[in-house]
Order: structure tokens, then C-alpha cells, then sequence
């Protein structure tokens, strides 16, 4: 068995962070959401494109119009996220040389490993200033960019829903342990799953 130390300040950061479903009626200060874009801004990129673009809504009024576009019909799973005080909507800018190029010779979306790197930036900063988030992929992403009048050249890839949370949920999901997933200079025999 792989056992470690006492987790550093960081790794206590990510153990702690959960996805809120439930937010307390409280704006987030502008101070606090700029801090996460920034934190987001210096997330590392292919070639350094950094393919990410953010809209902020937290009109109220506009957030529940919003969600009533986004998450309408199949997509009503999501609903609580309009709640939220904010949501961040995380575009990709689809044509940057590097990700065309990346694509057709790997086959990989880097701009989609890009905006994943950005958009746990954003969650992580988050976390440390007692902020609550939570990743929302289900989405009306056709509605959203008539919505906000994304130009074509973008994709809406996620949206992120933050806000202060009254209780954060105290589950803490199983990991598998670290013997199960990782192994030194070539693939373990007998881990396939």
C-alpha cells in the first residue's frame, strides 16, 4: 500500500472543494470573481493560445432568464444552477492555429483539455475564498449562444455555477487508492479494468 505524509495546504484545498448544488441568496463581490478569472488567466495552455473566454452573469434578472433558456426541457437537471448567485460561462475559441493543427495530427480537442485546466483554476480559487461551485456540463448550449450572442467562432463548453454555500455537503466520495491507479515506468500488468 502507497501511503503519504501529511497533506500540504494544497492538497487539503482539493480534498476539500465540493460541487454546491445549493447557494445562499448572497452576491459574490466583484473583487472575488475577478480573482478567480485572474487565477484562470494564468492556467497554462497548448502553445499558449489560451483559447478561454468568460461571460460573468450575476444580474439577478438576467441569471433567471438565463436559466430558463439554458436549462429548459431535457436539460432541467440543471435547473439549481440558476440559482446560483453567478454563473460563468466558459467559451473556447475553436480555430486557433494550434488546436486545428493538434487535432488533425492527434486527434485531441486541446483547446477542451485547455479549458479543463482553466475552469479547476477557477474552481480551486474559488475554494480558497470560501466560494462554492460546481462544473455544469447539461446545458442548452445552442440556447446559451443565442442567449448571449456568442459568435460562431466559439464553443460554450461549460459553465461554471459559484456562490456562497450555508452548509457544504459533508460526503466526501471515495477515491481509489493511489496503488490502483498509478505505476512506474510502464503499464502495471493486471490493471486493466
Amino acid at each position: 500500500m502507497i501511503t503519504l505524509g501529511t497533506p500540504t495546504p494544497f492538497q487539503r484545498l482539493i480534498r476539500d472543494r465540493r460541487s454546491i448544488r445549493s447557494f445562499l441568496d448572497k452576491p459574490v463581490e466583484r473583487e472575488k470573481i475577478l480573482s478567480c478569472i485572474e487565477a484562470a488567466r494564468w492556467a497554462p495552455s497548448a502553445e499558449n493560445v489560451q483559447p478561454w473566454r468568460f461571460i460573468v452573469i450575476d444580474d439577478p434578472q438576467l441569471r433567471e432568464e438565463f436559466g430558463k433558456a439554458a436549462f429548459s426541457g431535457i436539460y432541467y437537471p440543471s435547473r439549481f444552477a440558476a440559482k446560483a448567485p453567478l454563473l460563468i460561462v466558459v467559451l473556447a475559441k475553436k480555430d486557433l492555429l494550434a488546436n486545428v493543427i493538434g487535432k488533425q495530427i492527434q486527434g485531441t480537442s486541446w483547446y477542451l483539455i485547455d479549458i479543463g485546466i482553466t475552469g479547476e483554476h477557477i474552481v480551486l480559487q474559488a475554494q480558497e475564498l470560501g466560494l462554492g461551485t460546481c462544473w455544469v456540463g447539461w446545458f442548452n448550449a445552442k440556447k446559451v449562444r443565442t442567449f448571449l450572442h456568442i459568435p460562431p467562432r466559439y464553443k460554450v463548453v461549460i459553465l461554471i455555477a459559484m456562490g456562497y454555500y450555508s452548509e457544504k455537503p459533508a460526503r466526501v466520495k471515495q477515491r481509489k487508492p493511489l496503488e490502483e491507479i498509478v505505476s512506474f515506468n510502464g503499464f502495471k500488468k493486471g490493471s486493466e479494468d
